[in-house]
């Protein structure tokens, strides 16, 4: 590979500590051509030559977030344990030790950044150690400020595309029942209109965030909303269900780990904190994660550093956490299930997510919503939510909250009809002689009594309007 002197900046002049021409230095371009990606990319360059640091400096300033320089490994293995770089643009021939050799010591400890070997000898053996070393491109001394550009773009843009992938894949084998409209919070209830209004206020604050409600309840919706309403919505959300995770194996699914950290473990790979960077971590069924992973969680939790396993390095993270639970956490902190610092840590800002029976006509809503999605996805004929469906619909109890609706309403489009959730009646015993109103006024009131004075429940349960108990009670009141 050659390039003709009239393309390229030649070298620094080592007497000055300056570049000889800056060319198509910094004022050739702001950078935006170079996409997003570039503009929020933090990057070490390692190098011995003052003038191809300055060079490197001044071009990549303007373009990039955060430029460190290093003028060799030493101090670059002093940069690399207190920051976490997208990128590292590294001279491969230098006094000491060259920059594969380097390289290649720093992967075996736990170094995940995409690296950018500067060479000015592009042998074909160069190449295949670079390759080994885990080098992501290389470029030939002397270049081009476009050309490091260019080379930098494409490493960010092909992690970014890796992580996407990493976490899609993710996703689909965690979340096989995944629910239509899953990243809207529907219903106009009261309860759902107070949590609407919660997220709104703490979505913009870096806050830790626990949802807690039973299963099928919307905890997840509610953390997607979180994050789609927080100044991180460009980042990644990644969901993680601790409790379908192998206890041998989540720390490393979590944290990374290095290569040969563990039996299988051919490659280094890079965690679900580290896919997540800038985004949200979303932690499902918090109370299954093992006591001896939560002070790990813990310390990552405070201190913003994950260790991969086997790794002697700690790598930093920018995280918005969201925990969710369907158990009583306080109750697990008394049975020493749960570590009490990690609770008090998590439990900053909670939002408590209500039982679908609980949310009145909110039923009938995401029921219409799922009829038609549903209709679309399975290509069966629509079906219209009928007057005596909406009734069963609103006095069911539905214990498997908005998942159990999801797949009744799945179940009835294959079957073209709804099942029959009339709940069973309990006789009750009619003393000789009641009137049809007495028996009426006994029943509301022994209804009103197993509701604990909740008439919209009771409503509810008796197939009525709250209007109609309120009336009722106040005839009597009367008499």
């Amino acid at each position: 590979m050659t390039i003709s002197k009239d393309q390229v900046l030649p070298r620094s002049n080592h007497a000055t500590g300056q570049p000889v021409n800056s060319g198509a230095g910094p004022a050739a371009g702001s950078g935006k051509e170079f996409g997003p990606l570039l503009a929020r990319a933090s990057i070490l360059v390692v190098d011995d030559e003052p003038g191809m640091r300055n060079f490197l400096k001044r071009t990549l300033g303007p373009r990039c977030a955060h430029v460190d320089v290093a003028a060799d490994v030493a101090e670059a293995t002093a940069l690399v344990d207190e920051n976490r770089y997208d990128i590292v643009i590294l001279d491969n021939v230098m006094p000491g030790k060259s920059g594969l050799e380097w390289l290649e010591e720093q992967r075996a400890i736990g170094f995940f950044s995409d690296v950018i070997l500067m060479t000015a000898y592009a042998d074909l053996e160069t190449a295949i150690q670079a390759l080994r070393a885990g080098a992501m491109d290389f470029v030939l001394k002397p270049f081009r400020s476009n050309q490091i550009l260019n080379a930098m773009s494409r490493c960010l843009e092909r992690r970014n595309l890796q992580r996407e992938n990493f976490v899609l894949r993710h996703e689909l084998m965690a979340a096989s029942d995944h629910l239509a409209l899953r990243h809207r919070l529907i219903g106009h209830s009261q309860g759902v209109e107070t949590i609407r209004e919660t997220i709104t206020r703490v979505a913009p604050l870096p806050t830790s965030v626990l949802i807690c409600g039973p299963s099928g309840s919307g905890k997840e919706v509610a953390a997607r909303s979180l994050h789609a309403l927080s100044d991180r919505s460009g980042k990644p959300f990644v969901p993680v269900n601790c409790a379908a995770i192998p206890a041998d194996m989540i720390e490393a699914e979590l944290f990374g780990h290095v290569k040969g950290a563990f039996t299988g473990a051919g490659d280094s790979r890079e965690g679900l904190f580290l896919h997540a960077h800038g985004g949200t971590l979303f932690l499902d069924e918090i109370a299954e994660l093992p006591l001896p992973l939560q002070s790990k969680l813990l310390r990552a939790l405070e201190d913003r550093k994950v260790r991969p396993v086997g790794s002697e390095r700690e790598v930093s993270v920018d995280l918005r956490f969201v925990f969710a639970t369907n158990s009583d956490l306080e109750r697990a902190v008394a049975e020493g299930r749960f570590r009490t610092d990690l609770y008090y840590r998590i439990n900053v800002m909670r939002i408590d997510m209500p039982p679908l029976k609980d949310r009145g006509d909110d039923v009938i809503e995401l029921a219409e919503l799922f009829l038609t999605k549903l209709a679309q996805q399975l290509g069966m004929p629509p079906m219209d939510l009928t007057e005596s469906a909406r009734t069963a619909f609103r006095r069911y109890d539905w214990p498997g909250n908005v998942r159990e609706l999801r797949n009744l309403i799945e179940r009835s489009l294959i079957l073209g009809k709804f099942p029959d959730l009339t709940p069973a009646v309990p006789v009750v015993p009619v003393a000789a002689g009641d009137t049809l109103e007495n028996i009426e006024r006994d029943h509301i009131l022994k209804t009103l009594e197993q509701c604990d004075g909740n008439r919209s429940e009771a409503a509810r349960r008796l197939g009525v309007s709250r209007k109609t108990i309120e009336r009722k009670l106040a005839q009597w009141d009367g008499q």
